[in-house]
């Protein structure tokens, strides 16, 4: 097994592709066949694996989101801001970890899809992956 961290700096509100990243952990850890593991550490980000080629389908998930979960001061949790509660309920419809099969020392993405960290706060934060890769 290989552990490896992974700091992304946020800007706000997006989706970051850390694919590359993310490969650059599976060649280090030298490991042929196998699976890479990677969790986000927080409540309000999260990981998606999505369309890598049309930056309109990113733009597209950030309005649908929008809409789905708007800000507000209707929720109840407001003490981090209006932004925080929508943070949490679009982390609760996504996905905290992903599980990415590696053969020959590579990432089995699909032709168009790459691994994006999912910001949902509007402030820039440093969000922190745990990767493992485990060999098969």
């Amino acid at each position: 097994m290989h552990k490896a961290s992974l700091e992304v700096r946020t800007r706000g509100i997006g989706l970051y592709d850390v694919t590359r990243e993310l490969e650059l952990v599976v060649r280090e850890s030298q490991i042929v066949d196998g699976l890479a593991i990677v969790f986000v550490r927080h409540t309000s980000a999260s990981l998606l694996i999505q369309e890598a080629a049309d930056p309109s389908v990113q733009e597209d998930l950030l309005e649908f989101f929008a809409r789905l979960v708007p800000e507000g001061h209707h929720y109840r949790h407001g003490s981090e801001g209006s932004d925080d509660m929508p943070a949490h309920i679009r982390s609760a419809l996504t996905h905290s970890s992903e599980v990415i099969p590696v053969a020959e020392r590579s990432l089995q993405l699909g032709t168009w899809q790459g691994l994006y960290l999912f910001e949902h706060r509007r402030s820039p934060h440093r969000r922190r992956l745990e990767v493992r890769v485990l060999a098969g």
